[in-house]
């Protein structure tokens, strides 16, 4: 540790790292009744903590090995670290990184003024391809994590965790994906006050230091998911297993959906958009809290990266809420009979509906797809299944099915049999507590609800889409009763997405 001790205070991370800020996050502290601060790495000019590593590897070069020019593999933060130092001290720096590699991460990597190798679908595949070029080109490898500099670069987070935060610390969470950032923060904060928890978060998909710990070795798992594709490494290094299993005090594990509750609480407290390695270890701090099982006095997590796609933030914005525990997802049985919609919104009282899905289908049951919002987790969602089975409603919980959550939401529906006069509105409302059911009771009894699609989307009106049997002879009452509900609205009955996946009739 001595060693490490002196490599962290020699380090050279600031010719072209920053000291990044540790910043309280008030309303996660509030609802959460603790003492919660981020680390803010994703305020480096790389938007992430690797250019520390990278740097104080590449600085320790010889004359002759910067002649050679550096490689590496790495998903993306590591690449632009190495990309950024090199070009600094004018070295030729290859890169290569999976195909699945995030493009905003590899356009980063070129503009930095690296040269982007793409190969294979993950680091291990990648890393193994960087070690064949490195041998013909002999270009210098520099490990994004297993390499004694690279660790120390990485501990001077710890060193300025300890300076920017002299009270009482309980824990740091520090995510891990090799383990280099966990290994090199230990190091330091163990030295100087073995009292403060050094605890490391993995996804339960990519849980590859815990697996190596369990084992007594580093071992590869056989797949690892890309979701947090920041730590999706197969197997740990040799060095930074070492340390990790004399130094971490415990390793939790968080799943995607709880990783996006944490990508939500970060921009909520700081507008800021943190990639799901970056949330990591926010998440298993959060799960610590509400578990009751982490420790008094303040409690830090490493927001170790910002590079994240754009278009993957539609995949955390509909998981966030079911992460955190606001949402329930339910698969509820009603009576195939006018007006059970209503009164089953009703049994609902005055809570927020998220989703509404339904199709008729022949028999006496209903099968609808809802989302309930909830503002008391767990205890909220038995509550409301309590409440409907009480009623003589049949319910499945939904919510931590992934069939249900990534599929089955998105295809109720389907073509029905001797619905010869079904007619398809598309109506728009003000989106408020209580508006869905306001709705519902604008529709009269007298026409027969066959389709139904509602999903809260976060914007100002909500947008439904319903499907009613409206005969031909009472089609004028029909339109003069949908007028006074009040609410703007568009037929969609000729509309070739509904004629072509959902009407009786087949296109030609």
């Amino acid at each position: 540790m001595q060693d490490y001790v002196r490599r962290i205070l020699t380090s050279s991370v600031y010719e072209v790292a920053e000291e990044t800020p540790l910043e309280r996050m008030e309303l996660l502290s509030a609802r959460l009744g603790a003492d919660i601060l981020l680390k803010r790495e994703d305020l480096q000019p790389v938007f992430s903590f690797k250019i520390r590593g990278a740097h104080n590897r590449i600085s320790r070069l010889t004359a002759e090995e910067r002649a050679r020019g550096v490689i590496c593999a790495s998903a993306g933060n590591h690449a632009q670290g190495v990309a950024l130092s090199a070009t600094r001290l004018g070295i030729r720096a290859v890169i290569v990184m999976p195909t699945t590699t995030p493009l905003i991460k590899i356009g980063a990597v070129r503009r930095l003024g690296g040269e982007v190798v793409l190969f294979g679908d993950g680091f291990d595949a990648a890393r193994a391809h960087a070690v064949e070029l490195a041998d013909k080109h002999g270009l210098v490898m520099v490990h994004p994590f297993d390499d004694p500099d690279v660790i120390a670069g990485q501990g001077t987070i710890g060193l300025e965790l300890l300076r920017q935060h002299p009270g009482e610390i309980g824990a740091i969470y520090v995510p891990v994906g090799g383990g280099g950032l966990a290994a090199g923060i230990a190091s330091i904060v163990k030295f100087l006050n073995p009292a403060i928890r050094v605890i490391g978060v993995e996804p339960e998909e990519a849980a590859s230091m815990k697996e190596a710990i369990a084992q007594g070795h580093p071992v590869a798992l056989d797949q690892v998911g890309l979701f947090a594709d920041g730590v999706a490494v197969r197997q740990v290094g040799d060095e930074t297993f070492r340390l990790c299993r004399e130094l971490l005090d415990d390793i939790v594990t968080v799943s995607a959906d709880e990783i996006c509750a944490a990508i939500k609480d970060i921009f909520d407290d700081h507008r800021a958009i943190a990639e799901p390695a970056g949330a990591l270890a926010l998440a298993g701090l959060r799960r610590q809290v509400e578990d009751r099982t982490a420790p008094a006095g303040a409690l830090i997590a490493v927001n170790s990266g910002a590079n994240v796609n754009f278009d993957r933030l539609r995949y955390v914005a509909e998981r966030a809420e079911i992460g955190e525990r606001a949402e329930a997802l339910l698969a509820v049985e009603i009576p195939e009979r006018r007006g059970s919609y209503r009164a089953f919104i009703r049994l609902l009282g005055n809570r927020a509906i998220t989703e509404f899905n339904y199709r008729y289908a022949p028999g006496t049951t209903a099968k609808i797809f809802v989302g309930v919002k909830l503002s008391r987790g767990e205890t909220e969602k038995q509550e409301i299944i309590d409440l409907l089975t009480t009623n003589g409603l049949g319910v499945t919980d939904m919510t931590d099915n992934e069939v249900a959550k990534l599929h089955v939401r998105h295809m109720v529906g389907g073509r029905v049999d001797g619905l010869d006069n079904e007619t398809v509105y598309r109506f728009q409302f003000p989106e408020r507590p209580g508006a869905l059911l306001k709705f519902l009771e604008g529709l009269n009894d007298a026409w027969n609800i066959t389709l139904f699609h509602y999903r809260n989307h976060g914007a100002d009106y909500g947008r439904v889409l319903v499907g009613v049997e409206v005969p031909e002879a009472t089609r004028g009452d029909f339109l003069t009763h949908v007028e006074a509900i009040g609410f703007p609205y568009w037929e969609e009955t000729e509309n070739p997405a509904y004629r072509m996946f959902l009407d009786r009739a087949v296109t030609p």
